[in-house]
Order: structure tokens, then sequence, then C-alpha cells
């Protein structure tokens, strides 16, 4: 599994020209089964996203595709993970 830390490089008024096409983006790749969950932080620099089931090459190719990324409007920093211990309802997720 795959935590990416969005950290937005520009004004927001920017980011908010292109979240519509950022949120297609994400609505895209959870439809493949990519994403797991994302979301804002607080205060709101950024974003985290979690992703599963690609390697870490294919997941830079589908990050290339966000329009953040792609506008250069967003840094990523991608931390790889093994979710060995979860709360039961989130069972699914966790790996040997």
């Amino acid at each position: 599994m795959f935590l990416i830390d969005v950290q937005y490089q520009v004004p927001l008024n920017e980011i908010d020209e292109a979240l519509e096409a950022h949120v297609a983006f994400l609505r895209e790749q959870y439809a493949k089964g990519i994403l797991v969950a994302s979301g804002r932080k607080i205060p709101r620099t950024g974003g985290i996203i979690l992703a599963r089931g690609i390697t870490r090459e294919q997941l830079d190719a589908v990050l290339e595709q966000d329009p953040f990324k792609a506008r250069g409007l967003a840094r990523y920093t991608i931390t790889e993970f093994v979710a060995s211990m979860t709360a039961p309802e989130l069972e699914a997720f966790r790996e040997p």
C-alpha cells in the first residue's frame, strides 16, 4: 500500500482552478480500484491519498496524469508500507 502526501506548491486560487480536473482524475482511479482513500489536509496545504494493488512504478505513471502534478501545482512524497494491523472494519487492507 502507498501513502501519497500531496503538498501544494502554488496559492489556493490556482489549486481551485484545477480542482475539478483533479477530482475527475481521482474518480477514475477509484473506479479502477487503485485508490483506497483521499482527502485534504487541515490546514489546506495539500492532501493525502492511499493507493494499493499496483507497483511503485505503476503508481508513479498514474500520478503523472494527475492535473495537480501535470501542471506543476503540487509535489508528491510517496511512502510504501505494509498494513500488518488494522481495525476490524479495514481487515481487507491488511497484508501478510
